[in-house]
């Protein structure tokens, strides 16, 4: 199937509110067919998000200590718990309207697990999947997390890969609600990695997985009429 799909790399850290707006303005050129999927990447400035199975309780710290932290908190329409964004992790948000694909959310959770599982093969790593845990583990450490939201089968939010994060901020809430597995990062293996490269690692297994080629877009693009 030819689809009309394009990418979207967003420059700088990005507030979470910033990029719920950046979302929306995805979801509406998808919905008007100005395209049948649009690929949001980005860094997010540090923030806590709660899905829709809740998370709070899984803050292990009060709102004034997340203030000093400087680390936002937003409860959002994502499935999933409490996580965590912020520099140094890439963030997917692919809106595609899976009409164009596959209308089947398990399939599509898998390739957006399949992407990260192809990056870090790319590097040497072995990572899979952990039954009953959504999301992407070497061994028993998750390396990226997993949570979307779908109306008109058109998909929103999407995944969160820790590539030079900083882990000290998972200390402050059980991830994904999760307390008996830890995080990890994949600079924790590959010295000196390059975020740009891992990066354009995300985008061309976007490519392989869901069988479309991107085309490039700019922020202007996306946020014009």
């Amino acid at each position: 199937m030819n689809r009309r799909c394009f990418v979207v790399n967003l420059k700088g850290l990005i507030g979470y509110g910033e990029g719920l707006v950046l979302q929306e303005k995805a979801f509406d050129k998808v919905v008007s067919g100005k395209a049948d999927g649009i690929l949001l990447l980005l860094e997010h400035k540090p923030v806590f998000t709660i899905g829709r199975s809740g998370g709070k309780e899984n803050l292990l710290v009060d709102e004034k200590y997340l203030k000093t932290a400087g680390i936002e908190l937003y409860e959002t329409n994502r499935g999933g718990n409490i996580t965590y964004h912020g520099p140094g992790q890439i963030v997917a948000y692919p809106i595609f309207d899976l009409k164009n694909w596959k209308k089947d959310l398990p399939w599509y959770v898998t390739c957006l697990e399949e992407v990260i599982i192809n990056v870090l093969k790319d590097y040497g790593i072995k990572a899979g999947r952990k039954p009953k845990y959504r999301g992407v583990w070497v061994g028993d450490k998750k390396i990226a997390a997993i949570g979307i939201a779908v109306a008109k089968w058109i998909t929103t939010h999407g995944f969160a890969f820790n590539v030079k994060v900083n882990k000290d901020h998972f200390n402050l809430i059980n991830p994904c609600g999760i307390t008996e597995f830890s995080v990890v990062s994949l600079d924790d293996f590959v010295k000196d990695v390059n975020f740009d490269e891992v990066m354009e690692k995300v985008k061309d297994n976007f490519s392989v997985v869901f069988d479309t080629n991107f085309k490039e877009a700019t922020r202007k693009w996306l946020e014009s009429n």
